[in-house]
């Protein structure tokens, strides 16, 4: 789903690690207050070898508490910052959902509209056609549009692509090169290159790019000052904590450096506050109409590959519901990009939220992945938990 082979296990399987992650946050001794609690789960996350770890949880009554563990920066050493920025990555998505639900209840577009509608010619070619898809379909990666992003899973191809430049149409096209997965709305796989087309909608419905409407509908209005589009610049602003990629043993990379591959959704960066106060902010209704969030919150099945790690995983339009151990479920969508992993959540009632951002992806093996996964899914249940179950 972006640009490594662990980013795409991270928004991926990734998702799918809470039910392992659920037991063990059920086991966590009775009586540990939740200050405590949060920063044995970060140093348990550095414990795994992930260089840096800041994570915040917001209760009902709107405090705060932080974390911090591990170094951002294993040259100098310097600590990590509880308001570091980090690359957004996927959780973007949720961003470009947002506002397509916004121009769909202000009558601007259908989710029933098809691709052909917004984009004529654009999704043609090997099976694929864009007058069976739908913008529903695309929101919940039900297009069976096959993802074919630019990656790198080696430091040698990291050296070689990091100032790449790609444009949508290039990322359409490479998708457009390969059959679809399956018939519209036939089956359930993450499609990158999905979002790439809401994007384009999104320009072609308003008249202006997607990071605008973003910026206009959505971040000014809640304040969020701390995130930010920063384009084709490969760098981000201070403070951040240096980004690492671990390819295996004697092989980690700093990845800080890199032009976004998807310079509209993938070129967002954020601090942990804001992300939290975004979730907040939707699940507690100040984006969308009542009837919007519900639509957005309609989930389907993920695909069998994810039924394995993840049993009863559902994603909605651009929102993933995953379980507690506590009872009920929650809301986030997880991001990974350029050595950053970030995984979040929020109650039903939008009242207590985790985000937790690490800076350093271990994807070498599956085990590593899995185990980074599972740490920080255990960090968002417990926080999550310490007020109840989410939904009933």
């Amino acid at each position: 789903m972006t640009r490594t082979a662990h980013k795409c296990l991270a928004l991926a399987l990734g998702i799918a690690t809470l039910v392992t992650a659920g037991a063990t946050a059920a086991a966590q001794p009775a009586g540990v207050s939740p200050a405590k609690r949060l920063r044995q789960d970060v140093e348990a996350i550095h414990a795994l070898g992930v260089s840096g770890v800041q994570a915040r949880v917001i209760a009902p009554d709107g405090s705060g508490t932080v974390a911090t563990s591990g170094t951002a920066d294993l040259t100098t050493g310097r600590p990590v910052r509880s308001d570091g920025y980090f690359r957004m990555a996927s959780t973007a998505k949720t961003l470009v959902a947002t506002v397509t639900l916004q121009l769909e209840a202000e009558g601007a577009l259908s989710l029933d509209d098809t691709v052909e509608h917004w984009l004529p010619g654009t999704v043609r070619g090997k099976g694929n056609d864009g007058r069976r898809i739908t913008v529903r379909q695309l929101l919940q990666h039900t297009s069976g549009i096959h993802d074919d992003l630019p990656g790198y899973t080696t430091p040698k191809e990291y050296y070689e692509q990091r100032d790449d430049v790609h444009r949508p149409g290039e990322l359409v096209a490479r998708a457009m090169e390969h059959a679809p997965d399956f018939r519209p709305g036939k089956g359930w796989a993450y499609s990158n290159t999905g979002y790439v087309l809401l994007q384009m909608i999104i320009q072609k419905a308003t008249g202006h790019p997607a990071h605008e409407e973003i910026q206009n509908r959505v971040l000014r209005p809640l304040g969020l000052e701390g995130t930010r589009w920063v384009g084709l610049s490969p760098t981000l602003p201070r403070p951040h904590a240096r980004a690492y990629q671990f390819f295996g043993p004697g092989s980690r990379v700093d990845v800080t450096r890199q032009v976004p591959m998807d310079q509209e959704i993938l070129a967002w960066v954020t601090t942990t506050q804001d992300e939290n106060d975004f979730f907040r902010a939707l699940l507690g209704g100040r984006l969308l109409p009542p009837r919007h969030l519900a639509e957005m919150k309609q989930t389907v099945p993920v695909n069998e590959e994810f039924q394995k790690p993840w049993p009863g995983g559902r994603y909605g339009l651009g929102l993933a519901e995953r379980p507690l151990s506590c009872g009920g479920t929650y809301w986030s969508h997880e991001g990974g990009d350029g050595g950053y992993v970030t995984l979040n959540g929020v109650t039903e009632d939008g009242r207590r939220s985790a985000v937790v951002s690490m800076s350093e992806a271990r994807g070498d093996t599956m085990e590593h992945i899995l185990e980074q996964e599972e740490a920080a899914s255990a960090l968002i249940d417990r926080a999550l938990c310490a007020g109840g179950s989410g939904t009933p």
